[in-house]
């Protein structure tokens, strides 16, 4: 009973993070039995053969159920780069064709207008089934969400190309000045995932947003964006909106119970 139980935990939280990882797990369990594979080492290893095989088939079936992956096998040539492998691995890179194009269209611009910029993408959605929670994000569950890095600048204002202040994109973040607008202030909700990772804060480099291509990257996701794509909403910290010179209203507060938006940008279409 014991190790039904802890079989049945693994593959709950094996399909949480990556959607296919419970099966996987699964039928890796099933195939150790058939096989008379006991120790720990053979097992693990026919667990990660069968989870790379569910992540290749995965990127031939999710165009049936409407979603496309975003490539993790980038060149010297691509302006479009998913962050870290472990996006990928996770099977957390899925979107929409039409998200898709907006992702590769942004990037096309910011090269154009900036030459050799690289767009960073980061977290997207799990390829199947709409509703299934890509955690911690509370919205990114029908391939229609996408979240991008910043981009930066260190300490003597030079831009640097293909860098982020943290490894993944997420949680380095840009702290609000006094006077900025601090919409939760005062706030202190117990159901959130509004985190401030205070004992992480020092691990990064002292970089910066880059304000210039930042602010640009809004601006034709908010004109070019909407137009073509249907680009909805953008979520960003007020004080970041505010220090950019944003105006627009598809640039939106995301709330308090919501990750803070000040080391990433948000974006979601029709």
């Amino acid at each position: 009973m014991l190790r039904f139980i802890l079989h049945a935990f693994a593959a709950l939280i094996l399909t949480l993070l990556t959607q296919i990882g419970g099966v996987a797990y699964l039928i890796a369990v099933a195939a150790a039995r058939i096989c008379g594979l006991s120790q720990f080492p053979a097992k693990f290893v026919l667990f990660l053969f069968c989870y790379a095989a569910a992540t290749v088939a995965t990127q031939f079936a999710a165009p049936a159920f409407g979603r496309v992956p975003l490539s993790c096998l980038s060149s010297a040539e691509d302006r479009l780069i998913v962050r870290s492998p472990i996006y990928c691995a996770l099977n957390r890179n899925y979107v929409t064709p039409k998200l898709r194009d907006l992702a590769e269209a942004l990037a096309a611009h910011m090269d154009a207008q900036f030459p050799g910029t690289v767009t960073f993408a980061l977290d997207a959605n799990f390829p199947f089934v709409n509703g299934f929670p890509l955690l911690p994000h509370l919205s990114h569950a029908d391939g229609k969400k996408l979240d991008f890095a910043y981009y930066y600048k260190d300490a003597g204002d030079a831009f640097l190309n293909g860098a982020t202040r943290s490894p993944i994109g997420y949680f380095a973040f840009e702290e609000p000045g006094p006077g900025d607008e601090l919409p939760c202030a005062g706030r202190h909700d117990w159901l959130t995932t509004r985190w401030n990772f205070d004992a992480l804060q020092p691990l990064f480099p002292a970089y910066r947003i880059e304000e210039q291509r930042t602010a640009a990257a809004v601006a034709w996701l908010t004109t070019e964006g909407v137009a073509r794509f249907g680009l909805q909403k953008i979520f960003i910290e007020p004080h970041l909106k505010n220090a950019l010179g944003i105006t627009d209203a598809h640039v939106r507060f995301q709330g308090c119970r919501a990750a803070r938006h000040d080391d990433h940008l948000h974006i979601q279409i029709e």
